[in-house]
Formats: structure tokens, sequence, C-alpha cells
């Protein structure tokens, strides 16, 4: 017969409560590294139907807690050193805004950095006035008419269909027109984000990945 021997139950003196004394924390909030950035392109080649390829003419580029403003233009700069120099920004910054840019702008360049053997874009939260604004309709949402709308002080650079062939020919005074148009673009889109978030009509920044969200890369 299995005999069991049960060691008497030891019950511990009761511990007496715990005092914490008024503490005072101060949480210093962490500065993010904001890039306002836009694109410019030309259309390519056309593949039939309303397919038309792109090839980026201008990256204007600023960090919000920065004075210069980046420029590159096709006609001026090589293609390749447009993209790479770009990506050093990118990857300085913790933040990325645009308008639609994760609908084209990253894109966009992703396909450049792959026509070029370039590793693509990193993953990156993202903060987009047009994709990250309030639900709405009956109003456009496009860059000028929100900064319109929010009374903002900088203008868009107007360009019409003369101009645009102008641009996309890289003359020189093409070259002019849309290296104001990629910098005007920055300069109005950084005061109408400030507008619209003060005001609550955007939402919180996102990550945008370059790969799809339910795949991974593929290495043989």
């Amino acid at each position: 017969m299995l005999k069991i021997k049960l060691k008497p139950q030891i019950h511990p003196e009761p511990r007496p409560p715990l005092e914490v004394s008024n503490i005072q924390v101060q949480v210093s909030p962490v500065e993010q590294k904001v890039l306002d950035f836009d694109i410019e392109c030309r259309p390519l080649a056309w593949l039939g139907g309303d397919f038309v390829t792109k090839e980026i003419t201008a990256i204007a580029a600023k960090f919000l807690d920065e004075d210069p403003i980046y420029c590159w233009l096709l006609g001026v700069d090589e293609p390749e050193r447009m993209l790479v120099e770009f990506v050093e920004l990118y990857d300085r910054a913790d933040v990325v805004t645009g308008h639609y840019i994760r609908g084209y702008d990253l894109p966009t360049i992703n396909g450049a950095l792959h026509e070029y053997g370039q590793p693509p874009l990193d993953t990156k939260l993202t903060h987009d006035t047009k994709l990250d604004l309030i639900k709405q309709q009956g109003i456009s949402g496009s860059q000028e008419n929100l900064a319109a709308m929010l009374g903002i002080t900088a203008p868009k650079i107007q360009m019409n269909n003369v101009k645009w062939r102008e641009a996309n020919r890289l003359t020189e005074d093409g070259l002019r027109l849309t290296r104001e148009r990629a910098v005007g673009d920055i300069l109005q889109h950084i005061e109408l984000r400030q507008a619209l978030m003060d005001q609550g009509w955007i939402g919180l920044p996102k990550i945008w990945h370059s790969l799809p969200a339910t795949s991974s890369k593929y290495r043989a």
C-alpha cells in the first residue's frame, strides 16, 4: 500500500501593506524626424489601352526641422543619383509625408529603383494627407482644394498643357518650371498638413510596406 506523508501546511506571516510615496514621472516626447517630399513624372512609353509607363523628372524634399530644400531634376542630375540620394534622406526620416504618397509617389519611386537595380524602399511610417484624411464626400480631396479651404498662403504652382510639354522636354525653361512646381508642392503641403492636424481633419500616420502585407521576400 502506498503511503503518502503530508507535510504540515505553513501559513506565512501576513506582509504589511506596501506604501508608495507620491512619485511624479515626467515623460519627454520623442521628436520625430519628418520628411516632406513630392515627385513629378513624365510619360515614357505607351503599352496600349490606358497604360503609360512613367519616368521621374523631379524629386523635392525637405525635413521639417531643417532649412535646406532638396530638389533633383532629370536633365540636370543622373536618374540613379536622384534616387540614391533621395533614399539617403528617406532612411534618415522617422516619418515621410506628402499628398497621396502611399498611392503614387512611394510606389513610383520603388518602380524606378527596380529599373535601376537598387533595393526597394524600407518600411516606413507615413502621413498621407489624402489617404489619412477624415471620411468625407461632396468636396475635392486634392491638395490644392484642401489648401484653399484652409486658407493656406503658400500657392500651388499651376501648370497648363503648354508648360507641361516644355517641362517634359527638359528644356531650360521646362526645368525651371518643374523645379518650381515640385518645391512649391512641398512648401504648400507642409502648411496644409499642420493645418489638418490642428483642426483634427487627419488621422494618425500609418506604416507603408514595399511588400504586400501577406508576403515576405523570397530567396532561392
